[in-house]
């Protein structure tokens, strides 16, 4: 198994992400975070983010080990830079969020 395959966020965060779709194309995964939970090192190829929820998170990317803290907006939607990174919920309430993973 190569590194890719080691930190997919579907083996790896099992707990908080499910597939809802996926084709040739593109792949759909389901995310929920409650609040104080981590998702561990994983990543994510290039694409979209559609939030669910009101949410705070922190991210710590790599190799740079650079964090970050957001605030996530229901109903609202970003564009994702391929990423590998930890994940956590650090405000009161539960993410969701579905992620559109593009394949190419």
């Amino acid at each position: 198994m190569g590194a890719g395959q080691e930190l997919d966020s579907l083996k790896v965060c099992s707990q908080t992400q499910r597939l809802i779709f996926e084709n040739s194309l593109v792949r759909v995964i389901d995310d929920r975070i409650p609040p104080g939970v981590a998702e561990p090192l994983h990543r994510h190829p290039h694409g979209v983010v559609v939030y669910l929820t009101d949410y705070t998170v922190e991210q710590t990317s790599w190799p740079d080990r650079k964090k970050s803290r957001s605030q996530r907006k229901a109903g609202t939607a970003s564009w994702s830079e391929a990423v590998v990174h930890e994940v956590n919920n650090v405000g009161s309430t539960p993410s969701h969020a579905i992620r559109i993973e593009l394949k190419y």
